[in-house]
């Protein structure tokens, strides 16, 4: 015979788990969860790439293109998520890169693993670079009514799902020891300047590099020397990331810097 309501045990009671009072065990449930998976498989910490859900594989752009033209769609879209696409294998390559760097480490513990978002797009590229140099990779995926919920490149054991953005973002900040900012929209946007904000007011005190990965875009996007020009940032704040358009250069910079400053310095820490 079922359990009548009442005798429901408040961890089996559904109806509570979601209600109002029980969220901050849900919240609790978004950080002690992850912090459990990441010490069963050894991730001491992340690179992080962010970047548009939107920019496709260069394979898929050029298959859209040629539809676009045998069916007299936008073909001027289509050209533009061709070179948009360039960001899709770039972020591959340099994912792939960290990967095969991250493991040829003498660490006992998984250091320095790609993590993305978890969704397509950038995202989709970064899990996609890791994978294919046969790395354990992470995402960290929000559920969202209009985006897939994960990636395949993802290695499932370390596919974390969150309702919470704060706390999505949270281990974001947490885990990672570098930054790989790609191309993107509002989430990209308030994903960069979260941490820049962070680090500017002392809230993260560890170092941690950031790649704006695409000069003409970023140039394009955000007018960030008129902050300093305006004086609403500090000359000092434009020292912040490192801009670049190559992968060589950014493989480059993130290495040394981690070499330089995270190597001797394991695990999880703002």
């Amino acid at each position: 015979m079922p359990k009548a309501k009442d005798d429901l045990k408040a961890y089996s009671n559904a109806e509570f788990l979601q209600s109002t009072d029980a969220r901050i065990l849900r919240i609790l449930a978004e950080y002690i969860e992850p912090a459990s998976r990441f010490e069963k498989y050894k991730i001491d910490d992340t690179i992080i790439f962010f970047g548009s859900a939107r920019i496709i594989s260069r394979d898929e752009a050029k298959a859209a293109l040629a539809e676009a033209e045998a069916a007299g769609g936008d073909i001027e879209a289509a050209k533009k998520r061709v070179e948009m696409s360039q960001y899709y294998e770039d972020t591959r390559e340099l994912a792939h890169r960290l990967t095969n760097w991250s493991k040829a480490l003498t660490d006992d513990d998984r250091r320095f693993v790609v993590c993305s978002g978890g969704g397509p797009g950038i995202m989709e590229a970064a899990n996609r670079g890791a994978s294919e140099a046969k790395g354990l990779n992470v995402g960290l995926n929000i559920s969202l009514p209009f985006e897939p919920n994960d990636n395949p490149y993802i290695s499932r054991e370390l596919s974390l799902m969150f309702h919470y953005f704060f706390m999505r973002k949270f281990w974001f900040t947490y885990m990672a020891k570098a930054v790989v900012v790609m191309p993107g929209g509002f989430g990209t946007m308030d994903e960069l300047f979260e941490i820049l904000t962070l680090i500017q007011t002392g809230k993260i005190t560890k170092h941690l590099p950031i790649v704006l990965f695409g000069s003409n875009y970023w140039a394009e996007v955000i007018n960030i020397p008129a902050f300093e020009r305006y004086g609403t940032i500090s000359p000092g704040d434009l020292e912040l990331f490192f801009r670049t358009d190559s992968v060589d250069e950014a493989f480059e910079y993130i290495t040394d810097q981690l070499t330089s400053y995270s190597i001797d310095q394991p695990g999880l820490s703002l």
